[in-house]
């Protein structure tokens, strides 16, 4: 088997959806303290539990880019792109990241001001170096993207079921 071969087998076998499930599950018991049924509120609930502040906010992000994670020494701030066609589903894929704790972007380096042709060589130099690498953000952008379809599944139900703490009280008591 070639060295290839061998880290997509390695990584895809670390995918795990009990984690993620397990990670849903935490977040929603942090939501249910908090009394919170929103996404919004649940992001607040859990920048409470974790003690460190996430703030949202909006701007105009690269083409492709729906949001990000912004990384500073006394918070986090969530991007989301000016115009989203799923503001809830990119605001709960970045929070997977922080309740992940996948790396972002420090703030710094994702807020200098580049040229198109020192953007369009860093984008080529990226993916060249993501072939390199087989992937190395792929984990990461997985388990955001899987936890943001199970809580996003887990607030409709919760919301389209009556009061929403309740249902998540009662979901939490059947696990």
């Amino acid at each position: 088997m070639s060295e290839r071969s061998e880290r997509i087998k390695t990584q895809s076998s670390s995918r795990s959806y009990r984690r993620v499930a397990a990670a849903v599950d935490a977040v929603c018991a942090v939501a249910a303290d908090s009394d919170a049924t929103t996404l919004d509120e649940v992001v607040l609930a859990i920048a409470s539990e974790r003690r460190r502040e996430i703030e949202i906010a909006s701007a105009e992000l690269g083409p492709g880019v729906c949001g990000q994670r912004r990384l500073y020494p006394d918070r986090d701030v969530i991007v989301l792109a000016q115009s989203l066609p799923s503001r809830e589903h990119t605001l709960a894929h970045e929070l997977g990241h922080i309740v992940f704790d996948h790396e972002g972007a420090p703030a710094p380096e994702v807020t200098l001001e580049a040229s198109d042709d020192l953007i369009a060589y860093m984008l080529s130099q990226r993916a060249h170096q993501q072939i390199v690498d087989d992937g190395a953000d792929e984990l990461a952008e997985w388990e955001a993207e899987t936890f943001a379809a199970m809580l996003m599944t887990r607030l409709r139900v919760f919301n389209s079921r009556g009061a929403g703490v309740s249902v998540l009280r009662f979901d939490e008591a059947l696990g």
